[in-house]
């Protein structure tokens, strides 16, 4: 990954580029149409295809109130714009450095000083520089200006309605995980660090792992099943896939109210205390409700867990 501080550096490798630039949120189906189209044109002037996005995002500056929860951390927006087709992938440390610049400035000392782009494909709602006051077509016609490839890439949309961030996380808020995972291309899933809850799934045969520091969109509250991502026990060595049944919200029928995501990995054994864990949401079971009692409760869960071992096992 290159990290861009200023506007000078920038690897020699990675200059003379097709770029695309974006908050590449969840990195969807709209992007990676994109992101193909970008590494179509760069591959046919046989140069690198450049994908640059922005940490953190620019309204976390300029609008914090307004600012969304991520969909995707930053590792993770990485790999999944280099499976996209990036040969490359550098992001903007976001600081008034760059959110100073005007339009004009922007293009002539970022994208032509600092990456000296060959050409740019960008989609059509793309805005840049001070005020967002740049455009597609003041971008097009700089372009021709200065003889640089320039394409507006077409939108991406699914049962007419255009594909994008703000949607998915609608979708997720809703608890709707399966049009969120249409929405991108593969499962949502979020990460955090297991850490030690009451104990009471544990007393009743159904131990949890209860997830903190989840630094992405959780979705709304409700029963889900999941496949959970467990790291190895050695560094380099690939992640263990695990059906999960995952409950996000309060535990009412335990008194509690405050809202959690505790993940069952069905027939998972061992200590998971301290390790972070990933979960791809696959499909909402259920809302969460108040049981009558204990028997209510575990015949429920027995249900849940059969149903996302079946999910899982035919994602």
């Amino acid at each position: 990954m290159i990290t861009i501080e200023n506007v000078r550096d920038f690897p020699a490798s990675a200059r003379g580029a097709y770029v695309t630039i974006g908050n590449f949120d969840g990195v969807h189906r709209g992007h990676g149409r994109l992101i193909a189209e970008l590494r179509s044109q760069a591959d046919a002037a046989g140069v690198p295809a450049v994908a640059v996005t922005f940490d953190p995002h620019p309204v976390a500056l300029l609008r914090p109130d307004k600012a969304p929860l991520p969909l995707v951390w930053q590792e993770r927006e990485y790999e999944l714009l280099k499976a996209a087709g990036a040969s490359e992938v550098a992001v903007f440390r976001t600081g008034p450095w760059l959110l100073e610049l005007s339009a004009r400035a922007f293009f002539e000392q970022v994208i032509l000083g600092q990456f000296a782009a060959r050409g740019l494909v960008e989609g059509p709602n793309f805005f840049f520089g001070r005020d967002r006051r740049g455009d597609v077509e003041t971008l097009g016609r700089w372009c021709a200006e200065k003889g640089l490839a320039f394409d507006v890439a077409e939108p991406t949309f699914d049962a007419g309605r255009l594909i994008s961030s703000s949607r998915i996380r609608e979708a997720l808020v809703d608890g709707d995980v399966a049009e969120a995972r249409r929405l991108l291309g593969r499962p949502y899933r979020i990460r955090g660090v297991v850490s030690h809850g009451a104990g009471r799934g544990a007393g009743i045969g159904v131990p949890t792992a209860n997830l903190e520091e989840v630094d992405t969109l959780i979705p709304g509250d409700g029963v889900y099943a999941a496949t959970a991502l467990v790291p190895g026990d050695d560094p380099g060595d690939e992640p263990r896939s695990w059906p999960a049944a995952c409950n996000i919200g309060p535990n009412p029928t335990f008194g509690e109210q405050v809202r959690k995501v505790e993940a069952h990995l069905i027939d998972f054994k061992g200590d998971l205390y301290g390790r972070t864990v990933e979960l791809d949401f696959l499909e909402h079971l259920r809302p969460t409700r108040t049981f009558a009692g204990l028997d209510d409760l575990l015949g429920q869960i027995r249900l849940d867990v059969e149903a996302a071992r079946r999910l899982a096992a035919n994602p």
